[in-house]
């Protein structure tokens, strides 16, 4: 359940400091899927949850060093596990689409909601990940009508000379077929 604040009941809640309120005449109609590692190409560890919350430590590894004073998060994370992290109400913009746009309609933060997948581009996601990111996107489906399987997209396709997630390891004929229903 989603309640009125935005918050997902069944998700470990982990809130960070990197969102921002969304503008007045932005209605959510869009859902963006991504994929991150930390380090890269490694999987669990509490570094995702460190690095959208201002709490990486530059020093654990060099790649940290590069990117520590970022400020980005998502409203979602999806574990290899199936787990689900939640770091953003719903309700509110998070900063993980960046410089972007879908179907020429741009700044997607404005009006998307952004869900990591524990991933890279090049290595098969689990069940476990694609079940709960189906579940979670069926319950945004009906708490937000705006969403509909056109408008769910990766962030190769709304930032494709920069970004290349969740990459050619995402099934989107499997995803969508388990959106069949809705």
């Amino acid at each position: 359940m989603i309640d009125n604040d935005g918050w997902l009941s069944c998700a470990k809640l982990v809130p960070s400091p990197f969102y921002d309120e969304r503008p007045s005449d932005s209605a959510i109609s869009l859902l963006v899927v991504h994929n991150i590692s930390l380090p890269p190409g490694k999987f669990g560890g509490p570094y995702i949850e460190q690095f959208f919350t201002g709490h990486l430590n530059a020093s654990e590894h060099e790649f940290f060093a590069v990117i520590q004073a970022m400020k980005v998060s998502a409203h979602c994370l999806i574990r290899r596990d199936g787990e689900v992290v939640q770091f953003v109400p719903f309700t509110a913009r998070a900063w993980h689409a960046g410089q972007s746009s879908f179907a020429g309609q741009a700044r997607c933060n404005d009006y998307s909601i952004g869900i990591e997948l524990e991933g890279t581009d090049f290595v098969a996601y689990t069940e476990a990940q694609y079940q709960s990111l189906t579940e979670l996107t069926q319950q945004l489906m009906k708490h937000y009508p705006a969403i509909t399987v056109p408008r769910i997209t990766g962030h190769q396709y709304i930032a494709p000379q920069r970004k290349t997630d969740p990459g050619l390891s995402f099934d989107w004929q499997r995803f969508r077929r388990g959106l069949s229903s809705v």
